[in-house]
């Protein structure tokens, strides 16, 4: 079949804007690469602001957020069962070692200790007479210490009596305060049932928890000042840092104790402890240098002396006002502090130094 003269018309404009897209994707699609790669060139490598940051020996501080607590925490419970008869010791109030916190009543607790003692007096009347009678002949040597051992019984007995009367008094095992009484007079106490509750609190210790990081850092006997909510600031010593992280959040249990002669501060109270960790080197850097790299480590991005970009990877020791005291960092550097973010390992840049 013959084609209309139209229709050949119509196919070879379409053919001919057809091919000259296809030789425009060709060989005209590379233009504006060149030309992007020239002003890329014209422009050179990127410029970033930088400032020299210097190497100084500092004193490490480990900061850590902790609370006051009590030295001793201890529930004084009855050894024996009965009435208590008389609280003559008001809870909140400090008390000396030995003190009577609860005292229950006696029952017949002396009258079987005045049985044991009249007993007592019988078997050393018997013991006594049995040694006579022996020398003269008219006792043998094993009724003699039968007289014996039934004088020992008495005296066993006698002690026990004295024991069951001293348990009737429930008394401070150390001084400290009577934090809080369970058992008012006319109470029930059976053997194990709580009178109260003493703490310790002088010495009393600053607890806290350390980050896995800075552990190796403390050491027992190191000084260390804790700052109270109320702003008060008090200075002690490190006694106990645990072995064993919490697997939940990988930290080590910290004890530092302070000296509470005057009993005015409390367990239970927000503070921030300062350790000395020793002397080193360290660079201040302002907190927005710091950035992360693609392992998620956090450090620092300077210029090298050829031009260069790297990065370093550091701890914080230190937080304050004018930046963050790192360590990882070697001499004097050109800390980038502004374009950190857009430059890689590396990379040539233009560096404007900065104060």
């Amino acid at each position: 079949m013959r084609l209309k003269p139209q229709y050949l018309f119509v196919i070879a404009v379409i053919s001919l804007v057809a091919l000259y897209f296809i030789v425009r994707s060709l060989f005209g699609a590379v233009e504006p690469h060149k030309a992007e790669a020239k002003t890329n060139a014209a422009a050179g490598p990127p410029s970033v602001q930088a400032k020299l940051v210097p190497q100084v020996v500092r004193a490490y501080d480990v900061v850590v957020r902790g609370r006051t607590q009590a030295t001793r925490t201890v529930v004084i419970r009855s050894e024996t069962a009965g009435t208590v008869a008389a609280a003559p010791v008001l809870q909140g109030t400090f008390v000396k070692q030995g003190q009577v916190l609860c005292r229950l009543a006696t029952d017949a607790r002396q009258a079987a200790l005045d049985q044991a003692h009249a007993a007592q007096k019988s078997a050393q009347l018997a013991q006594q007479q049995s040694e006579q009678l022996a020398k003269a002949g008219y006792r043998s040597p094993t009724q003699v210490l039968q007289a014996q051992a039934n004088l020992d019984a008495t005296n066993a007995a006698v002690r026990a009596g004295e024991i069951a009367m001293g348990q009737v008094n429930i008394k401070a095992p150390f001084a400290g305060v009577f934090d809080h009484r369970d058992a008012e007079v006319g109470a029930y106490l059976g053997p194990g049932q709580p009178c109260g509750t003493m703490i310790e609190i002088d010495p009393l210790l600053i607890v806290g928890d350390v980050p896995e990081t800075q552990a190796a850092a403390l050491k027992i006997g190191a000084t260390a000042t804790a700052r109270l909510v109320s702003g008060q600031t008090l200075a002690g010593r490190i006694r106990y840092v645990a072995h064993d992280a919490d697997p939940a959040t990988r930290t080590y249990h910290l004890e530092v104790t302070v000296p509470n002669s005057k009993l005015t501060i409390r367990s239970g109270l927000s503070a921030e402890l300062h350790i000395a960790a020793g002397t080193g080197p360290a660079h201040l850097v302002p907190v927005s240098t710091l950035v992360l790299d693609s392992a998620g480590r956090q450090g620092v991005r300077y210029v090298q002396a050829d031009g260069r970009v790297a990065f370093a990877p550091v701890t914080i020791v230190e937080e304050t006002r004018d930046g963050v005291w790192v360590t990882g960092l070697t001499g004097d550097i050109q800390l980038i502090t502004v374009g950190q973010s857009y430059v890689g390992d590396g990379q040539k840049v233009r560096v404007t130094l900065t104060r």
